[in-house]
């Protein structure tokens, strides 16, 4: 910003890039701002201007949000889609189809790790964190079978699930995932894939989601 008013130039876009560059960085609003007014009183004498100060801030703004949106949507230990954006790509499909039709044109693919490895089913840190990397393993299987855009989420635990399009390659394509995942096996358990059958409804389907990620 300094460089841009030095030379008498616009510092708008300057000001958006700063305001970008300090929310991805941690820095409070307050933070941003103070550190606009210090350049401007700096450099100029005076307060920044509002054209000034509305793109810092607005950009500062839009990086939190897209940030916060992709907490929301991503599971940071796996990298797949949180339940809550399964749920929500769930609903948008719902409205986009006639009521009662999506069942017959999508469904879920479930893949379920086996149990905790220990004796009493309690697992510490380092089998919870065995337990995160064995389900990204599942995601990217799980990709590479499915390579076009379908959500593949994390539900619970142990189960990752895909909104799959019901065609008459699905049978296919769980079979080929059940051969990827058949090496993480769990306590002597291989994981277990299998299709789940959507409801009527948006709301059951929630439910549904609810029930599968408690298993």
């Amino acid at each position: 910003m300094a460089e841009a008013l030095t030379s008498g130039s616009d510092p708008t876009e300057a000001c958006r890039v700063v305001g970008r560059r300090m929310a991805l960085d941690g820095s409070s609003l307050e933070e941003a701002h103070a550190g606009l007014h210090d350049t401007w009183q700096a450099v100029n004498g005076c307060d920044p201007s509002y054209a000034a100060t509305s793109a810092l801030l607005v950009a500062w703004s839009d990086a939190t949000l897209a940030y916060m949106h992709q907490l929301s949507c991503e599971d940071p230990t796996t990298g797949l889609a949180t339940q809550a954006h399964v749920r929500s790509q769930l609903a948008d499909l719902y409205r986009k189809h006639v009521q009662g039709s999506l069942c017959d044109t999508h469904a879920l693919v479930v893949c379920e790790l086996g149990p905790a490895a220990s004796a009493d089913g309690v697992e510490d840190g380092s089998g919870q964190l065995e337990r995160s990397l064995r389900l990204a393993r599942l995601g990217d299987d799980a990709r590479t079978v499915f390579p076009l855009g379908e959500t593949i989420g994390r539900l619970g635990a142990r189960r990752v699930v895909v909104v799959a399009r019901r065609d008459e390659r699905l049978g296919a394509r769980v079979r080929l995932l059940r051969n990827l995942v058949s090496s993480l096996v769990v306590a002597g358990v291989a994981p277990r894939v299998w299709i789940e059958g959507l409801p009527s409804s948006d709301t059951t389907a929630a439910v549904l989601l609810d029930e599968l990620a408690r298993g």
